[in-house]
């Protein structure tokens, strides 16, 4: 294999490696968002049910009727 062949070689897998980080960062990137949104998602449900314990507190700990 020639010199030439070599840097050929060299500079095509260099071009791969920076579309695949390219790639990882925009999965990462789009995974952070996805996660802040569910941490606001679990925020507003962990509010509503404080509110709704403050409100009717008998209700989040009694039993179904079938038990």
């Amino acid at each position: 294999m020639s010199q030439e062949e070599r840097f050929v070689d060299i500079e095509l897998k260099l071009v791969h490696t920076e579309d695949l980080v390219e790639s990882l960062n925009q999965m990462v990137y789009q995974q952070s968002r996805r996660i802040d949104q569910l941490e606001a998602m679990v925020h507003q449900l962990a509010e509503h049910i404080r509110n709704n314990a403050q409100s009717a507190p008998g209700l989040i700990n009694d039993r179904p009727p079938h038990y």
